[in-house]
């Protein structure tokens, strides 16, 4: 023992290099161990503004005038340490703003630039994100100037936004709300590669057909935003490009029409970097020396700034005006004829043959020297596809139409993540309400909700038949991208009344109860099936002999076919719900990590989840009323029955399929209970076992019914944004 102190002693307790190059990580040494981190990112811990910070209520005293004269005066203020092109950041800005943007994906609402993570790992060191550490740190004086009034999150989007404005585009407006992190969402899946940049083939079912890309992945390649802008796997061939950048922009909710806006609007200023080699830059921000000061891509061989920069390897400007906002992309997209070369640093790219000479765009130093400009093969899908040619064609012969469509188009992509418009702040904020925003009418407040609630008790309805239904009403909120939620009662309406999940000829036998209720009582559909759930569950407790009142709050509306994007809500489609013991097939990820999933997109905690969990089986709520997890003999009660038989040594669990167990006694090997992998890993993981056995415990009885409580009252409140 002395001989192991003496080796011990002089150890640093912190772990050097990280988990994932000492192989001393739990999930290292058991990697097949239910990881709950995704549930425990964004701690509190983390936030240095602590618990009395509001910062959409600080961003309402903001000088908004102020910053955005701000903004653009600093579009023009060319530093030394990292000069602007032609003497305008305008460039560089929106090239942040719109990787800040693009890495949104509407299947799962990850991404996005609503919470400023692009300061972190691994977005900050990914390739294509390469110097836009420089641009976000020449905004830091402004940070720095306005202070806890603007986020990160904000300026970053807004900064591409005024860099439009100062170019000439008149924009569509602007919302502040956005609120930071302060730790790196480190477990939203990117992709399953190895390493930066590798061939997409990995990513796709075939190659040859763009729709068999990996759900819920958008970009093509670990470490892009969109497409390879050489081609797929850099082999230019702009018709299959083009296929890649109808799906990729299809999932962030785009159609051909603003997908040809933004593609040429993003391409309309600035320019691509690649007047050297990539070999001689540095390590990116994440891997660069302390000296580097948060910086990467460092090049200390040569020059590396102005002309001779190098980011994208591409080298060239779009347009022979790149700081102005013009028609000029199409113009020469459509004018010329165009030649694959290569580039500087030897990345393909294509230039104009025979271009006059006023046509093409001065040096970004020195306005004596023109050069060609140039597209990238994502730029020639725009030519050489048909419909995004025809559509290219219209702008081309309509610049009016093509800013308003990019204007709007820009809006749609900086805001998309952040929810309904009632999130949004500030005086430039468009009235219009746009269906993407999930607009939902303000609902009756006036009414009597505990008459209703008699009610609803009283109409025949099962405790179970309520709470599953309150329950798939508000399981769709998505903390991502703040959509979903029982708020709009969208459960009616095509595509939720038709999801397996929703269990449809149950669902309508529910509604045809409720909606007469509501409309008897003047309340909206939407505040009815909240109120199910909870009298139910207020009932079930009073059966455990509990007296408990489920918070409420009135006001929900309840929104028409005409504000639902049936298209875009296929996507909140659950393919598992893990709360109801139900998966829609079999899937290669495990049944409880899809439940991981669901609970992180619902913004809970893992005491959350299994609170929830164990409430929900002994309330009856299983999807097709299967019996698997309920570990009760009095179903419809609200008691901790499920924690209790589940920690109960006197039981063996024998597993019969590949998702289902038996509960066996151990004395006489008689069943006495099925279950799923759900039920089963709350015994199973260490930590999850310790939230349970809290529940299990005698004296924890009233404590499990008022956590269940407050949980569920989380979920059903979570989409009203009126009550933060």
């Amino acid at each position: 023992m002395d001989e192991i102190r003496q080796h011990s002693a002089g150890k640093c307790p912190v772990m050097h290099g990280g988990a994932t190059t000492t192989g001393t990580s739990v999930m290292d040494w058991w990697p097949k161990a239910l990881n709950l981190d995704i549930l425990h990112q964004q701690d509190r811990k983390t936030n240095p503004m602590g618990d009395g910070f509001n910062y959409r209520e600080e961003v309402k005293k903001l000088d908004f005038a102020g910053l955005k004269r701000d903004l653009k005066a600093l579009m023009t203020d060319s530093q030394p340490w990292w000069p602007a092109d032609w003497g305008h950041y305008g460039g560089l800005m929106i090239r942040m703003s719109w990787h800040a943007a693009g890495t949104y994906r509407i299947a799962d609402g990850r991404g996005g630039a609503g919470s400023g993570n692009q300061r972190f790992a691994p977005l900050n060191s990914w390739p294509d994100n390469v110097n836009l550490d420089k641009a976000r740190r020449l905004l830091w004086p402004i940070k720095k100037k306005y202070g806890n009034r603007i986020s990160w999150a904000d300026l970053i989007a807004l900064a591409g936004t005024m860099a439009y404005e100062s170019m000439g585009l008149k924009t569509y407006g602007f919302g502040f709300g956005r609120e930071d992190i302060w730790h790196p969402e480190k477990d939203t899946y990117w992709g399953a590669e190895k390493e930066w940049l590798a061939p997409s083939d990995s990513r796709y079912a075939s190659l040859n057909d763009p729709s068999t890309l990996e759900n819920p992945l958008a970009a093509v390649q670990m470490g892009l935003i969109y497409v390879n802008p050489e081609g797929v796997n850099g082999k230019p061939d702009p018709l299959k490009t083009g296929a890649q950048v109808r799906e990729t922009f299809a999932r962030m909710g785009m159609n051909d029409e603003e997908t040809v806006a933004l593609t040429a609007g993003g391409h309309t200023v600035g320019k691509c970097h690649g007047n050297g080699s990539a070999a001689r830059l540095g390590p990116a921000p994440e891997a660069a020396p302390l000296e580097e000061q948060g910086l990467g891509w460092i090049n200390h061989q040569t020059r590396g700034i102005g002309r001779d920069t190098v980011s994208s390897g591409l080298e060239g400007a779009w347009t022979t005006h790149p700081t102005q906002w013009d028609n000029g992309y199409f113009r020469l997209l459509l004018g010329y004829e165009w030649e694959l070369r290569k580039s500087p640093a030897g990345a393909w790219q294509w230039e104009p043959v025979n271009i006059r000479e006023e046509d093409k765009p001065v040096d970004v130093e020195d306005p004596s020297i023109r050069l060609n400009p140039i597209m990238t093969d994502a730029d020639m899908s725009m030519k050489f596809d048909p419909a995004f040619r025809k559509i290219a064609e219209r702008f081309y012969n309509d610049p009016a139409r093509f800013s308003e469509t990019f204007a709007r188009a820009w809006f749609k992509l900086t805001h998309r993540d952040m929810g309904p418009k009632a999130r949004y702040i500030g005086p430039d904020v468009p009235r219009e309400d746009l269906v993407w925003q999930d607009p939902v009418p303000a609902g009756p407040t006036g009414y009597d909700a505990a008459a209703v609630k008699t009610a609803i008790l009283a109409s025949g309805l099962s405790i179970g038949d309520c709470v599953a239904t309150a329950w798939d009403s508000a399981r769709t909120y998505r903390d991502s991208d703040k959509r979903g939620g029982a708020n709009g009662a969208r459960i009616r309406l095509a595509p939720q009344k038709d999801w397996p999940g929703n269990e449809p000829e149950r669902l309508q036998r529910v509604l045809s109860v409720l909606q007469p209720l509501a409309n008897r009582f003047g309340a909206s559909l939407a505040d009815v099936i909240v109120l199910a759930g909870n009298a139910a569950i207020e009932q079930a407790a009073k059966l455990a002999g509990h007296e408990i009142e489920v918070p409420f709050f009135a006001g929900r509306g309840d929104a028409s076919e005409a504000m639902t994007d049936v298209v875009s809500f296929g996507q909140l489609e659950p393919v598992a719900d893990g709360y109801r013991n139900w998966l829609k097939k079999d899937y290669v990820v495990t049944a409880e990590e899809l439940l991981l999933d669901r609970t992180q997109l619902m913004g809970l905690t893992a005491p959350e989840m299994t609170v929830l969990v164990g409430g929900m089986r002994v309330l009856a709520t299983n999807h097709g009323k299967t019996q698997h997890g309920v570990f009760t003999d009095r179903p419809g009660q609200l008691t901790p029955d499920f924690f209790v038989n589940l920690t109960d040594m006197s039981y063996v669990w024998k597993p019969v399929g590949p998702n289902l167990y038996e509960v066996c006694q151990r004395s006489t090997g008689a069943v006495r209970w099925t279950a799923t992998r759900v039920d089963l890993v709350f015994g199973s993981n260490s930590i999850l076992r310790a939230y349970a056995e809290v529940y299990a415990q005698d004296d924890n009885r009233e404590k499990f019914v008022r956590d269940f409580v407050a949980a569920w009252a989380k979920v059903m409140h979570a989409d009203r944004f009126d009550l933060r």
